[in-house]
């Protein structure tokens, strides 16, 4: 049985051996502290690289692996991080050419995916569900978009744009009407220079009358982004996942999608709220590796930039 070692970096790395779509080994985390956050913001691509390689050899146990899996935030494609606003300093930087120097022995097929992508097909395979259409939203410091099975295109879902208003220009983007605008982390706190995110939620149970008109914009904005995206590829589950989905009301984001898609053909949507997992990222790296490798995915991926 072939093996895979999934690798995923964000807020920090993890890594671990897949094998038959299942998480075969512990996962290796650097730093070693799950507290810790951050590690690579301004860090040097050079370093993040080697900060990979070392958890990379640590998961494969000095076994030989199939291939190697990496998610990574940002628009990814043919190995280049094309942009990744949340690590600015791996914007252009050829990861897939990088990491594939560093390993040992040499010819081990590197695939780089955007991790939002990564999520998705964690999740499919998890659910042994690797035919089905998956698509899912991550809701955390900027909003992702992840799609299983991977297809060609940015799929920059949080930067939809869901609104006219030219007011409405909190996207770390910087683009005008973005999801990301409204939902994000990052976007909330500059919307309410006085109070946390968690407090403008809970201050809107409390029938503060300007909290609750944003909680229902907030919900309105992801019904729209998720109709736009049905009345693209048609109707099915949407999974919600990241540290933001516990604001979710499902109850009122399913009656403003409703309101949204009225077209027979394209009814029948429903949200699954998921927990994220370094496990469900490393292991869609590792099943998109496989994918590329098989010659079912190309050798690149688009996603989110939270």
């Amino acid at each position: 049985m072939a093996r895979f070692i999934g690798v995923v970096a964000g807020e920090h790395a993890a890594a671990g051996l897949v094998e038959d779509d299942k998480l075969a080994g512990p996962l290796r985390l650097f730093p070693e502290d799950p507290a810790a956050s951050d590690v690579f913001q301004g860090m040097p691509m050079e370093a993040v690289c080697d900060r990979l390689r070392d958890q990379i050899r640590l998961a494969a146990q000095d076994l030989p692996v199939a291939a190697v899996g990496v998610a990574f935030p940002g628009i990814i494609r043919h190995g280049v991080v094309e942009d990744s606003p949340n690590l600015y300093q791996a914007k252009g930087y050829n990861l897939k050419g990088a990491l594939s120097s560093r390993l040992f022995p040499a010819g081990v097929p590197v695939h780089i995916s955007n991790d939002a992508d990564a999520m998705a097909a964690g999740i499919a395979a998890m659910r042994h569900e690797t035919e089905t259409l998956i698509r899912l939203w991550f809701l955390g410091e900027g909003i992702g978009f992840g799609r299983y099975p991977w297809t060609e295109g940015a799929w920059e879902g949080g930067h939809s744009v869901v609104t006219l208003d030219p007011k409405e220009r909190f996207c770390g983007c910087g683009g005008a009407g973005h999801l990301e605008g409204i939902m994000g982390h990052r976007a909330m706190r500059l919307r309410f220079l006085d109070l946390e995110p968690e407090e403008v939620f809970e201050s809107a149970k409390d029938g503060d009358a300007r909290c609750e008109d944003f909680v229902k914009l907030w919900h309105r904005a992801l019904a729209a982004a998720t109709a736009t995206s049905i009345h693209l590829e048609g109707p099915g589950k949407f999974f919600l996942s990241g540290p933001n989905a516990r604001f979710v009301r499902p109850a009122m984001l399913n009656l403003y999608l409703q309101e949204m898609v009225k077209m027979t053909p394209l009814l029948g949507s429903a949200f699954e709220i998921v927990p994220a997992s370094d496990e469900l990222a490393v292991v869609g790296a590792a099943v998109n590796a496989r994918r590329a490798l098989d010659g079912r995915a190309g050798g690149a991926g688009a996603g989110r930039n939270s």
